[in-house]
């Protein structure tokens, strides 16, 4: 286990992703990740082993699959915690899976709880039934998947120092996800990391990045506000937030939810 510390350094990496070929995305992933010079926490778009597929057979993946071993193999080779999300099986159904690798093992640690209708998800993918926090460093981190940015209530958090989403958001709706985005880091007085991808997947969608991560304030420390592939790179502060939180401590006046599972 790392031993907590003050900073953690982000590296965000915004991908063009290649249509249902998890090889040739493995292949230019970790030539992009051989490019960071140092991060503690490396985060990748969702489904990158794919494309926001509605078509998983033959490309999902198992737990304990080839994802898996690349995962573990970059997370040893960067010096890096490294998180993204695949289309994965399991006992024959299907999920949009969060995986995350730290010191050369990988694990599944959060299913896409809302599931995107407008595109058929609902259909293809059953729905993850529970949330969990990942310690890194003495950073609590919040992972969530694209669509989950729209719903404030199951993104509620008041442990969480940092929330993160991947996505494939396409690009008419480019000004909500950035508004989203902020708005997640404001109400939960906490940093926001949102990493989309680029380019054009196979059924002609664009993809407009914008990746960012945003500080407790809802202003961006970094970011990519254009569609090219990049990576960008921050550090983000315990001592700040638990400053700014002691300050202006609006979580302790936030409502209480039940979340129906």
């Amino acid at each position: 286990m790392r031993p907590e510390r003050e900073t953690l350094r982000i590296a965000a990496v915004q991908a063009d992703l290649v249509w249902h070929d998890p090889k040739a995305n493995m292949k230019s992933l970790s030539e992009m990740i051989a490019d960071i010079d140092r991060a503690d926490l490396i985060i990748l778009p969702e489904m990158f082993t794919s494309g926001f597929t509605m078509d998983p057979a033959g490309i999902a993946e198992p737990d304990g699959g080839p994802v898996w071993d690349w995962l573990a193999e970059m997370s040893s080779s960067a010096d890096a915690a490294i998180c993204g999300s695949v289309a994965a099986v399991e006992n024959g159904d299907f999920f949009n899976r969060f995986l995350w690798a730290q010191d050369g093992k990988t694990r599944a640690v959060y299913d896409k709880r809302h599931l995107f209708r407008m595109a058929g998800e609902h259909e293809v993918y059953s729905p993850g039934k529970g949330s969990v926090h990942i310690e890194l460093g003495g950073f609590k981190i919040l992972p969530r998947i694209c669509y989950d940015l729209r719903f404030p209530v199951w993104n509620r958090d008041r442990e969480a120092h940092l929330q993160i989403y991947v996505a494939n958001w396409p690009a008419p709706r480019v000004d909500a996800w950035d508004k989203l985005a902020a708005a997640r880091s404001i109400e939960n007085l906490c940093y926001t990391a949102v990493v989309n991808r680029v380019g054009t997947d196979g059924k002609g969608i664009a993809y407009p990045g914008h990746s960012a991560v945003y500080d407790f304030k809802g202003v961006p420390a970094v970011s990519a506000f254009h569609d090219r592939p990049c990576i960008i790179t921050t550090d983000i502060s315990r001592k700040e937030l638990d400053g700014f939180r002691e300050k202006f401590p609006a979580h302790l006046d936030a409502d209480d939810f039940t979340i129906k599972y």
